[in-house]
């Protein structure tokens, strides 16, 4: 039977891929409370692409599958501790089995970015107890990294997909060939052992939305992951 956990769960308008580096500002009080309890864990919350046709209590909801992401530094941005930056590293994938919504509904207006925002959250938690998560919460289930190897011949094909994108989507502007070979040096896109790091990389820089990405993300076979990421590095 597989094993679940449940983690804090964080969803944004992007996705993270394991091993890819993520830094984050932490400005909402459900947030710092998230990133609190973290520091005082294992570290670790899931990071999920948001599900724009539902929500959760009011609040965004995640896609069911993400990435956990470990918490490498943690500092206040200013001294008032309002803001928080961290730097985070992707781990495994997952999928959600269970959503656990928090007791706090979005209010009406509100808004992050406000001292007001700021002060409605607080007076709201206090009054449902403040050892009550504010944030989404959900059961786990960790999904096996692909250990199968790509090709050369695989690579190239994608880097040379990319390349074909790049060129006609910057139409009628021309993009000399020795300005893509710069870019792939750029992102360390250059090799000739390629690994799955590569690929999540090559469709990073190749995506025109997070969306595009999500189904990259969720597969779990590399024949599967080269074909979602042909789609993607295709003009269509």
């Amino acid at each position: 039977m597989t094993q679940t956990k449940v983690i804090p769960i964080f969803p944004l308008d992007l996705v993270l891929f394991p091993r890819q580096e993520l830094p984050l500002r932490i400005f909402e009080p459900r947030y710092k409370q998230l990133v609190d309890d973290c520091m005082l864990g294992d570290g670790q919350f899931g990071v999920c692409l948001i599900d724009e046709k539902n929500s959760v209590n009011g609040w965004n909801s995640p896609k069911l599958v993400g990435t956990i992401a470990k918490i490498t530094k943690c500092e206040d941005i200013e001294i008032d501790g309002l803001q928080l930056h961290i730097d985070t590293i992707g781990r495994n994938s997952f999928k959600i089995k269970k959503i656990i919504p928090p007791p706090i509904p979005q209010p009406t207006n509100y808004d992050p970015l406000s001292v007001e925002g700021h002060q409605e959250i607080s007076e709201i938690h206090e009054k449902v107890g403040t050892e009550a998560k504010m944030y989404i919460q959900a059961e786990v289930e960790m999904i096996p990294e692909i250990d199968e190897n790509i090709s050369l011949d695989q690579w190239e094909r994608l880097v040379e997909l990319w390349k074909k994108k790049t060129v006609t989507q910057a139409l009628p502007q021309v993009v000399e060939p020795h300005t893509l070979e710069h870019v792939l040096e750029q992102y360390y896109l250059t090799t000739d052992t390629p690994t799955i790091d590569y690929i999540y990389s090559l469709s990073a820089l190749g995506a025109n939305d997070p969306n595009d990405l999500q189904p990259i993300l969720e597969a779990t076979i590399m024949d599967d992951l080269i074909q979602k990421v042909e789609e993607l590095l295709t003009v269509k």
